[in-house]
């Protein structure tokens, strides 16, 4: 059985979204010289220089640290082209050593590639009971304040997720927010195509033990489905331990208030003792959509 942790358990889940693919950035030499003659390009990218002259051109740069040409020396017949990276980023200077004046020179400015959006997403508690809220917060890299986050919900059954609340980003881009899942849900965020992981919150249902007379007891399950039939573990406390005494079966309520569906039973216990009580509901009882649930102890 898994227990809820009193204690906050946050999950983090980072992703980065896929880089754009590196461009090709276009450069077209001409009788007139080189078109366009002021460039701008990433260390991503690849410049392409095209010889649309009727002559042989050669490309030279300045500083050569950095450039990298095929082919190599970068003479280029009439039609043929030719392409070169950049990295680090930093300013270069082209020309054709063989033209005279300036149209046959250039500027070429490389940067380095923008840095994609992140979202961090985390999870206080990833183990709650039916109806309890878990808090949501997170983190978008960029730290602009203002923008919509979507919250993405995915409860356990269904093959899709649905939104499930948008909230703003704050200050350093941090968001938060606290929503109820109502079984075994998975959740992600998302700001634009910007996405998080997924951070999965199990569920346990609710399970209330009462004690209604002497020796008799009352045992109520609150979930968003029906227990009945399910059977339910009767435990007392010996000890240090918990042991098992009786199984109960669980019956239909029918003062559910939809969408909490509420599982009952009524049943006896004899001790000569008052020791404390409790019960469970197993994981195989629970099934898929859930983890198993806990009661209150109480005194008998």
């Amino acid at each position: 059985m898994r227990t809820i942790c009193a204690l906050a358990v946050a999950a983090m889940a980072l992703v980065a979204v896929p880089m754009a693919g590196a461009a090709t950035v276009p450069v077209s030499i001409t009788k007139s010289g080189f078109t366009p003659s002021t460039v701008a390009a990433t260390t991503a990218d690849t410049v392409q220089f095209k010889n649309n002259d009727t002559v042989v051109h050669q490309v030279a740069f300045k500083p050569t640290a950095g450039a990298t040409c095929s082919p190599s020396p970068f003479t280029l017949q009439a039609g043929q082209s030719g392409t070169c990276t950049f990295t680090p980023a930093g300013s270069f200077t082209f020309s054709d050593p063989s033209a005279t004046g300036t149209a046959f020179q250039g500027t070429l400015t490389v940067k380095a590639p923008a840095v994609p959006d992140t979202l961090t997403l985390f999870a206080d508690p990833q183990d709650a009971a039916f109806s309890n809220q878990v808090h949501l917060t997170g983190e978008l890299s960029s730290k602009k304040a203002g923008v919509d986050v979507g919250v993405m919900a995915k409860p356990c059954g269904k093959s899709t997720a649905t939104k499930a609340a948008t909230v703003q980003t704050t200050a350093n881009g941090e968001f938060s927010t606290d929503l109820r899942a109502a079984s075994n849900t998975v959740y992600t965020v998302q700001v634009g195509s910007t996405a998080s992981q997924e951070v999965s919150i199990d569920v346990a249902p609710r399970l209330r033990l009462g004690r209604v007379a002497a020796h008799r007891y009352s045992l109520r399950v609150f979930a968003a489905q029906s227990f009945a039939g399910k059977w339910a573990t009767f435990q007392r406390l010996k000890g240090n331990r918990w042991i098992s005494v009786k199984r109960v079966q669980l019956q239909k309520n029918s003062t559910n208030i939809l969408p909490t569906v509420i599982s009952s039973v009524a049943f006896r216990w004899n001790s000569k003792t008052r020791p404390r009580v409790r019960a469970i509901l197993p994981q195989g009882q629970a099934g898929s959509c859930y983890v198993a649930g806990l009661s209150n102890d109480i005194r008998s």
